[in-house]
């Protein structure tokens, strides 16, 4: 916002300069006055727009930037799910909706969802398991706007676990789906 504001005080300042500038060496001759003001005029006019369409391109990029942003909620991107259990919890909604919506208004960004369990049950269990989450997430996104064709859903059963431990602590870290940009 500080460039923008930058920005357009340079021009004005520029456009101010340059409308002085022919008025003194018009002054002299002045019946091609009238004349010499209206191309000037509309030059800084003409060079201001392009300056005012370079600042805006900054803003784009701003949010993209809202992933890595701390302060948002798109800077979380795992939900998380009791024993057993694959629907996505009420808490972690408003996460998955936050996310339909930014992938909704930037149709060029891909998102992987990464299904995981914790230690318990089998491997075939827990493949499918981890299956079932990350297809729960990607309901919800699509229903939220997303194109299908942004999402990939993978699961990893148990074989990504974000902590090691084998206690309650460490399994409800790894009972998750990430979104995986």
């Amino acid at each position: 916002m500080k460039k923008l504001v930058i920005s357009v005080v340079l021009v004005s300042l520029l456009a101010a300069c340059a409308s002085e500038k022919p008025k003194e060496t018009v002054s002299t001759p002045k019946a091609d006055e009238p004349v010499a003001a209206a191309p000037v005029a509309e030059t800084p006019a003409a060079v201001a727009a392009p300056e005012v369409a370079e600042t805006a391109a900054p803003a784009a990029v701003a949010e993209i930037d809202q992933l890595n942003d701390s302060s948002s909620i798109l800077s979380k991107r795992s939900t998380y799910y009791p024993f057993d259990v694959s629907a996505v919890q009420e808490t972690d909604k408003p996460l998955v909706q936050a996310h339909a919506k930014y992938l909704s208004e930037h149709p060029e960004r891909n998102v992987r969802l990464e299904g995981n369990c914790d230690e318990r049950g089998s491997n075939e269990y827990n493949l499918a398991l981890g299956q079932r989450r990350a297809d729960g997430v990607k309901k919800m996104l699509i229903l939220g706007g997303t194109k299908a064709s942004q999402i990939k859903s993978v699961s990893y059963g148990e074989e990504k676990p974000k902590a090691t431990g084998h206690n309650e602590d460490s399994w409800k870290q790894n009972r998750r789906t990430d979104i995986v940009y």
